[in-house]
């Protein structure tokens, strides 16, 4: 019985432990959502600006044309650079969801156990029902 009680007991520190690790792994995950959430607007904001510079078309010489275009291919790769960093803060993202989901069944899965020992250290600790005659007839009335 006490060994039961002290597994029961191991079983119920390891899901609080469990419990711990999900909510840094949701903690996790959160600032992984957040960072590609701000990377996206990035990237659409200067993909919009690039787009705004693109079609300006009251220019005065071909130095200001020149000055345009250099500024709209560097707003470009910045833009680029914007959206493959997206992307990779998206594959980060689905990464620490899936450690959050994995977090979440180990802890399901201790506490599925805890219990089931709980069940069982009770069942075992209740005195059996003793009767003290012996039973006639059958179980129907």
């Amino acid at each position: 019985m006490r060994a039961e009680a002290a597994r029961v007991r191991r079983l119920q520190r390891l899901e609080q432990v469990r419990a711990f690790a999900k909510q840094a792994a949701a903690r996790d995950a959160a600032q992984a959502e957040g960072t590609l959430t701000q990377l996206e607007a990035l990237a659409a904001r200067t993909g919009a600006m690039a787009d705004d510079y693109r079609g300006r078309t009251g220019l005065s010489d071909g130095l200001e044309l020149r000055q345009l275009g250099s500024f709209v291919v560097g707003l470009g790769g910045i833009t680029s650079a914007t959206r493959n960093d997206a992307a990779q803060a998206r594959a980060v993202a689905d990464h620490k969801q899936q450690e959050l989901a994995l977090a979440e069944r180990r802890r399901a899965a201790v506490e599925d156990r805890a219990k089931a020992g709980t069940r069982a250290l009770v069942l075992r600790r209740q005195q059996p029902v003793l009767s003290g005659r012996r039973a006639v007839g059958t179980d129907l009335e």
